[in-house]
């Protein structure tokens, strides 16, 4: 087997282990079968799921042999938050979501040949199960004292409270390391480090109920160069879903990683080999300005994500945006999503002043403002210098018959968009 150990420490994968020697071993002379699960609490994945996702294909990769659980229990529940109880949502969205989850990730992993995976659902070995005999037979080798003492229930033991229902899902996730041991010799558990008192609750029943010493590998949860969470922006989480998250917008948020993160990001999303990301961070050290890093970063997962076309289209786009190419050669959704990325104005008809619309989006600080802009050479509609002052949407070429890009100098954008012609 491939040593994937010293490949996830080098890209940084491992926050904690059971025993390293052992499963060290286990790793060289596999193969072994690992699972790593995901609720289904929203509907789609968002990138802070991708580092188990890409781990996972690293270890099918080395020659091991991934179950992709997507929990249709577990997700009827939700694992314990911080904050509040989270929302019972209906068990046919639910289940609606454990299709579209195991669609996004189907496509990362080899579903044939020796190392081939398998998606598992945890409802279908949980809801068979009695009230008596989950008790019986799972909980009695549960210490109450034990799970008290678990950060996410102890923090809302002092807050909020929890329900017996979220205080319980420990068992429920451990009694899937238990089940898939059984079904599928199952000897490896892989989550986030924020799940490493589940994923070890799961090695100790294993052990306790079938003598038998099963692993566990945490990643860690990745950051922002000032601790916060990685993975939000201001309009919320980037999901994988382009319908949640344009591929434009999904570019972007890679494009404009932080300096002193791009290189941990490289290693941690990034298939390229430890050469090339070191020639990158070299890069990113001595010339910032050109961003090589980051543009290797954005393309690569972007075209993980949504596929190589996609890519390249997002790519062209914003180069079109700002002078580089031909805006009317862009795709009508990728324009529509990077678009939806700037500030937008919505009029009712096509008489209005052009500028009055770099008013109205922020470009200018004033009709006055927008008219001395257009003077001065400064404004450009689809790529075009504006030069009459007086000029209305109607007087312009609109992109795919409703849009137009707004361009003041170089670098500051926005759009217009109006209803199609009747």
């Amino acid at each position: 087997m491939n040593d994937v150990w010293d490949e996830l420490q080098w890209r940084g994968l491992v926050a904690h282990s059971t025993d390293e020697a052992a499963l060290q071993e286990a790793l060289q002379t596999g193969p072994l079968t690992y699972y790593v699960g995901f609720d289904p609490t929203a509907a789609s994945l968002h990138v802070g799921h991708l580092v188990q996702v890409l781990t996972a294909k690293r270890l099918q990769q080395a020659g091991h042999r991934p179950l992709i659980l997507v929990g249709g229990a577990t997700g009827l529940v939700g694992d314990p938050r911080p904050s509040a109880e989270r929302t019972m949502n209906d068990p046919s969205v639910v289940a609606g979501w454990v299709t579209g989850l195991q669609g996004q990730i189907a496509p990362f992993l080899d579903f044939d040949g020796p190392a081939a995976a398998t998606m598992v659902n945890n409802l279908d070995w949980t809801q068979s199960m009695s009230t008596i005999e989950f008790l019986r037979d799972v909980g009695k080798h549960f210490s109450v004292n034990r799970m008290l003492d678990r950060e996410a229930v102890s923090k809302r033991l002092a807050t909020t409270g929890i329900s017996f229902t979220e205080f319980s899902y420990v068992l429920l996730q451990s009694n899937d390391y238990l089940q898939l041991h059984r079904r599928h010799g199952c000897t490896l558990q892989l989550g986030g480090s924020d799940q490493w008192g589940n994923i070890t609750a799961g090695c100790e029943l294993v052990r306790r109920v079938d003598q038998r010493t099963v692993h566990a590998l945490a990643t860690p949860l990745l950051t922002k160069a000032d601790g916060t969470k990685f993975g939000k922006t201001e309009s919320g989480a980037v999901w994988l879903d382009p319908e949640l998250t344009s591929p434009y917008a999904f570019h972007q948020f890679w494009l404009n990683a932080e300096d002193a993160k791009v290189v941990d990001y490289l290693k941690a999303f990034s298939f390229r080999p430890r050469e090339e990301i070191e020639e990158l961070g070299r890069q990113a050290v001595e010339n910032p300005r050109a961003r090589a890093a980051q543009r290797a970063l954005a393309h690569e997962v972007t075209a993980l994500v949504h596929g190589e076309e996609a890519a390249v289209a997002v790519e062209a786009a914003a180069a079109a945006l700002f002078g580089g190419s031909d805006l009317e050669a862009i795709d009508e959704r990728i324009l529509r999503g990077a678009l939806a990325e700037l500030p937008t104005a919505a009029p009712a008809d096509r008489d209005v002043r052009l500028a009055q619309l770099f008013a109205d989006t922020g470009l200018a600080p004033s009709l006055s403002g927008a008219r001395r802009t257009i003077g001065e050479g400064g404004a450009y509609v689809n790529n075009l210098k504006l030069t009459d002052p007086e000029a209305t949407l109607r007087d312009v070429q609109l992109l795919h018959g409703r849009y137009a890009v707004l361009r003041r100098g170089k670098k500051s954008l926005a759009s217009v968009s109006v209803p199609l012609p009747q």
